[in-house]
């Protein structure tokens, strides 16, 4: 690699790891259905004991401590999957405990739950709360009870509703999920959908456009020809209207598909992916990033909760496999997900890995067709770049 001189302005903290964050995400693997769009790593929920299963989360987060060789408290927890509401709040106390004892925990961290709405009307709220949760992501997903049927959802839109009026009665910071660009949406149901969910008062909103992944029931579905996806023309025009509401009602976007009513309220967890820190990943199937003496390694748990289980009681780790990346590979994935929040990228961090400098005649072009914009020593995208955020990355990319 060609020897590269630091571009003014550029950070002179390593290029990733755990300064630019430190956390914890822990996957649970059930939900009580399905959803035809989704292409986690879940299962559908039986009546079983699941209490093994914690436990191996919990025995899991502590053997990540002779395999993080910095000390450094975590910074964010994110409790996703699945479905982790249907956890109790026991079981969730036991694994906030355990990365507590192991790591501690930053006072004052963000520590998100994942929950969908019949579980929040029905959950111990105070008893989450008093668990250590301080957050709670809600999957409303839709406000019309024909989409949330064609969503497959197990609730309906009063339901929703009245998750997120019970959630903020307990959590300050709550974030609700809604899914648009669904198959014939007209712009105008859009609008009042999406309004709608505004006035419910939560001070973020994570807004996701329809993707049919191929090994889901809706990818099925299309290769059929029984659901054609919305065109791309049409989709943008659905973004365009999304902004331009999010920004009235003082929810601008920070992130490609996230909002929020201030710095306080955007999810940490996120952006420290974003940025480029470290997470350790625990539970079925969840991956993670790891920086060991200089390198990155990319870990990724056994994906069945058996295999899982297994893994944890033979070797005391649940991880099914830990690959170095080289430089080029952490300086394409830290573009990648660098350009997606509003605050942009170091440019230098990216010539650090790569050896290289950035292409700046593309960035001159790209800036010229309104997607960027330039700032001493870093590139983030316009309103309209984030349209082309994927495809901008792979031109960008060392």
């Amino acid at each position: 690699m060609s020897d590269v001189t630091p571009t003014p302005g550029a950070d002179t903290r390593p290029p990733v790891g755990p300064t630019y964050g430190f956390g914890l995400y822990v996957h649970w693997p059930y939900c009580t259905r399905v959803c035809p769009y989704c292409d986690f790593n879940v299962y559908v929920a039986k009546t079983r004991d699941t209490d093994p299963l914690v436990d191996a989360i919990a025995a899991d987060i502590q053997s990540h401590r002779s395999k993080v060789t910095y000390r450094r408290a975590l910074d964010t927890i994110y409790l996703g999957g699945g479905t982790p509401s249907l956890m109790r709040p026991d079981q969730i106390g036991k694994i906030l405990q355990q990365a507590s004892t192991s790591f501690g925990i930053k006072p004052g961290a963000e520590i998100t739950l994942e929950a969908n709405p019949l579980d929040v009307i029905g959950a111990d709220l105070e008893g989450l709360k008093a668990a250590g949760v301080n957050r709670l992501s809600i999957g409303l997903q839709s406000l019309s009870d024909s989409a949330l049927k064609f969503l497959g959802r197990d609730h309906d839109a009063p339901t929703g509703r009245a998750a997120v009026r019970a959630a903020l009665k307990v959590f300050p910071s709550v974030s609700i999920d809604l899914i648009y660009a669904r198959p014939g949406q007209m712009a105008s149901s859009w609008r009042t959908e999406l309004i709608g969910a505004l006035a419910l008062g939560a001070p973020h909103l994570s807004l996701y456009e329809l993707t049919i992944e191929e090994r889901t029931a809706f990818g099925k579905a299309a290769a059929r020809g029984d659901l054609v996806p919305m065109g791309e023309d049409a989709q943008a025009d659905l973004y365009d209207l999304t902004q331009q509401v999010t920004d009235a009602a003082g929810l601008p976007a920070y992130e490609v598909s996230n909002h929020a009513a201030g710095p306080s309220f955007q999810s940490q967890h996120n952006l420290m992916y974003w940025r480029g820190g470290d997470w350790m990943g625990v539970g079925p199937g969840a991956h993670g990033r790891i920086t060991v003496d200089g390198r990155r390694y990319a870990t990724l748990a056994q994906p069945r909760p058996v295999e899982y289980l297994a893994n944890v009681q033979a070797l005391g780790s649940g991880w099914g496999g830990a690959d170095a990346l080289g430089p080029l590979d952490v300086a394409r994935e830290l573009v990648s997900m660098g350009l997606r929040p509003v605050e942009g990228l170091e440019i230098g961090r990216v010539e650090a890995l790569s050896g290289a400098l950035m292409d700046r005649d593309k960035i001159q072009t790209f800036v010229d067709h309104g997607w960027m914009t330039m700032h001493p020593g870093r590139i983030s995208l316009t309103p309209a770049g984030r349209l082309l955020t994927d495809a901008l990355a792979v031109e960008l990319s060392p």
